[in-house]
């Protein structure tokens, strides 16, 4: 935990009023991170501040403590301001205070959400009090001072620049239930903030309340892990299996013995597709969280984080985080960090958005997840790394692990729970891709998954559509061969892949602001039924699973008959692939990309190739003869059944 400043309030009070508190939080930012905040930051920080400076001194909250850019346990969240001191009644409370610099907001069609203005765009942003009362929630559950109330705390926000309007967006009915919890303050209604000050701080003596949180720790409340088993425990499709039941036991078992212990244990657990990983990795959160472990699942997937964020609910999402989550945590802060997808961790933490550590610019992620549990489990396939940063390795993990002096086990998943339970088709792609030889040179057929190459992407749109208007789940997938263009101004995705007269837009991008209505957010393009008119890259596809899928295979992976696969970078769109590399690293990496995207399917999978001798190489490797056996038999059986 961190924050950019603490101390008694008269103190911010008298910063504030001098116009210093904003160099003063500057240079804590730079000490701190190691390098500057952004210009919209500091200008954020001298308005607001000096506005609840002014609400502090007219409210005489002078004998308190006062946090600025506290730092959420476990996160890279910062609450603005958090005011500690006791009621009237002597009790221990903290009010925190989400500062915005809004004048206005518009209606938005995402629930808790308001439209607002930003970098010229409008965007869809948390409704200021559904913002407070996430992170009054967040500390509560995750910070030992706040549990079982020894600390009261509650939450409001003051938007300084807003003037009162009850037609406004933010005083809307639809936020009712917010607004009566975690209230939001106008900037001319500062008697109503001071009020709401007063009742829970009027007491003062604020500084012994700022020690209490500020030796308090991240330990996840008891009540939080019972919620969060029972959110996954109560969802049917998440049930194991065979050797999956062994490796959670065995998993079970260790952790227990290492947490008593203290002593460092690593699991590794290799799979390839459709081996049933991520379900895995979802029941030990339940189970470690019903036994009382402070647990956290991590991935490199905002998209597959997100999507089970929201399986779960806001209140068990606390839990689930992203491989960078940990770059200033603490040495054994967690009992288990469970690493799904852990082929996509990355070489380091840091990126355009998370500056590199003045101290230690070079710790690699993985040694940051290895740091922050005692236990750390690795859920891997080395097959399914699809950028040239993604350098997640097993035999690289085992390597760090032991120069730690962690004990090091390792398991192996291998019944099919994907492509119809059919084990032989994911060999039989490995071997036609090139990736590895395997004893499945050829496609024979299956009567429990259906695989089948169009004539064009009419068919294979049409053929996706009609297995979802059965009822079933189905997704378009592409290879990144086309350009990723941001939305127009009125929220419309254009339609980007185009193929002889046939168009259809990606999915949206991550950056998207606001969309048109019906056009899910990037990271629920797999989950939500607006994902059905957009074609999704490997980025949104990697993780899921869907009963059928549709697959373009583009022009950046070909045949040719005398030369093998050849990987052609000059197609493909993804600029971070091809990046510093050379044909050969490309080569390997576009065909794992086709093999994640080939083996999404539970029931069925269609493909289109846009090359042509592509398709006759893959055709070739299709023992048609024995598919029209099997289909000759299978009918006979059915039409034999009494």
């Amino acid at each position: 935990m961190a924050e950019l400043y603490w101390g008694t309030t008269s103190d911010f009070v008298e910063q504030a009023t001098q116009n210093t508190i904003a160099e003063t939080l500057r240079q804590a930012f730079f000490d701190q991170l190691g390098f500057e905040p952004s210009p919209s930051e500091l200008r954020s920080w001298r308005n607001s501040l000096k506005a609840l400076a002014n609400a502090v001194r007219y409210g005489g909250f002078l004998d308190h403590g006062i946090f600025l850019e506290f730092q959420l346990p476990m996160s890279s969240r910062r609450i603005d301001a958090l005011i500690t001191g006791h009621d009237h009644q002597g009790r221990p409370g903290a009010v925190l205070v989400e500062l915005k610099q809004w004048d206005h907001a518009e209606l938005s069609d995402v629930p808790d959400c308001v439209g607002v203005m930003y970098g010229g765009r409008l965007r869809d942003q948390l409704h200021p009090s559904a913002q407070a009362g996430q992170y009054r929630e967040y500390l509560a559950d995750t910070h030992t001072a706040f549990h079982d109330a020894a600390v009261t705390l509650g939450a409001c926000s003051f938007l300084h620049d807003l003037p009162y309007d009850d037609r406004s967006e933010l005083y809307d009915r639809r936020y009712a239930h917010l607004l009566g919890i975690y209230p939001l303050f106008a900037g001319d209604r500062l008697d109503e903030l001071i009020t709401f000050l007063d009742d829970r701080l009027g007491g003062g003596n604020g500084l012994g309340v700022l020690r209490t949180v500020r030796e308090g720790r991240y330990r996840p409340h008891r009540k939080l892990l019972e919620h969060t088993a029972e959110m996954i425990k109560q969802e049917p499709s998440y049930v194991l299996l065979d050797e999956q039941q062994v490796v959670l036991k065995s998993i079970l078992s260790a952790v227990d013995q290492a947490v008593s212990l203290d002593q460092k244990t690593v699991f590794i657990v290799r799979g390839g597709p459709g081996t049933g990983k991520s379900v895995l990795a979802l029941n030990l959160v339940a189970e470690l969280s019903a036994a009382g472990y402070a647990t956290h699942h991590a991935t490199g997937s905002s998209a597959f984080t997100q999507t089970v964020r929201k399986l779960v609910g806001t209140r068990a999402a606390k839990q689930f985080n992203y491989f960078n989550s940990y770059l200033n945590a603490e040495e054994n802060e967690l009992d288990v960090l469970i690493c799904d997808e852990a082929h996509r961790i990355r070489e380091y933490s840091w990126n355009r958005w998370t500056k590199k550590k003045a101290d230690d610019p070079d710790r690699p992620q993985i040694d940051e997840i290895l740091s922050v549990a005692r236990v750390s489990v690795f859920f891997i396939d080395d097959l399914q790394a699809v950028r040239r940063n993604e350098i997640g390795d097993s035999g690289w993990i085992e390597t760090l692990a032991e120069r730690r002096g962690a004990e090091v086990r390792e398991h192996q998943l291998e019944i099919q729970f994907r492509c119809g339970g059919s084990d032989g088709y994911v060999r039989w792609l490995e071997n036609t891709l090139g990736i590895r030889r395997t004893a499945n040179a050829l496609w024979s057929g299956d009567p429990n998954f259906e695989f089948d190459i169009v004539d064009s992407p009419q068919e294979l749109d049409a053929l996706v559509r009609s297995r979802a208007e059965q009822g079933h789940s189905a997704r378009l997938v592409a290879g990144y061969c086309w350009s990723w263009s941001k939305p127009t101004g009125e929220g419309e995705l254009p339609a980007d892949v185009q193929i002889d007269g046939w168009s259809r837009p990606w999915n949206a991008r991550p950056d998207a602001g606001r969309l048109a209505a019906g056009i899910p957010k990037s990271h629920l393009w797999a989950s939500e039924p607006g994902g059905l008119e957009q074609v999704g890259c490997i980025y949104t596809a990697q993780g899921f699973e869907f009963d059928y899928v549709g697959v373009i295979f583009g022009d950046d992976l070909v045949y040719r008959p005398r030369e093998g696969w050849v990987g052609r970078s000059e197609f493909s769109k993804d600029s971070g692939l091809k990046r510093g590399l050379d044909a050969e690293e490309f080569t390997a990496l576009v065909k794992n990309t086709y093999r994640v995207l080939l083996s999404r399917g539970l029931k069925g999978c269609y493909v289109y190739f846009t090359d042509e001798k592509t398709r006759d190489f893959f055709e070739s490797r299709i023992d048609i003869a024995a598919i029209a056996l099997a289909a000759e038999r299978a009918a006979g059986y059915r039409a034999d059944a009494p």
